[in-house]
């Protein structure tokens, strides 16, 4: 638990209302939704951001597994909404320094917010779920 991460808090809390919880993951609403449905699926531990992560099946298989339980749950929550985005901010656009998983249904509300959830290449922006798995392959 890093001192000070709201994150670490809430993955330690009991007053949260938590979606999901397991060993690894833990899964929450945006207080501040970007979506239809937006969920935040964050590791138990304290890993600061997508920059944190390297190519080995540990980090491979934490991040499937955050994708596995936002898939898990807006197939659920949101089973008719028509498209779904799942990714992680990067370094300087990230909000909060502890690695989540942005889980949306959309539509975006409103539908500016959509720019917030662009990749801008070689600047960083935001990086598909997937994308970020074909990097930690090992």
């Amino acid at each position: 638990m890093a001192a000070g991460c709201i994150f670490c808090q809430i993955a330690k809390s009991s007053t949260t209302t938590l979606l999901h919880t397991d060993d690894k993951v833990v899964a929450f609403q945006d207080i501040n939704p970007s979506a239809f449905r937006h969920y935040l699926v964050i590791p138990v531990e304290h890993i600061a951001t997508v920059k944190n992560l390297q190519r080995s099946e540990q980090d491979y298989s934490l991040v499937s597994h955050m994708l596995n339980v936002g898939q898990t749950l807006l197939s659920r929550d949101a089973p008719d909404s028509i498209q779904y985005r799942f990714g992680f901010h990067q370094p300087p656009f990230n909000s909060v320094n502890h690695l989540h998983l942005h889980c949306l249904a959309l539509p975006y509300i409103p539908r500016w917010k959509r720019v917030k959830y662009s990749s801008l290449g070689l600047f960083g922006g935001f990086i598909e779920a997937n994308k970020l798995l074909e990097k930690l392959k090992p």
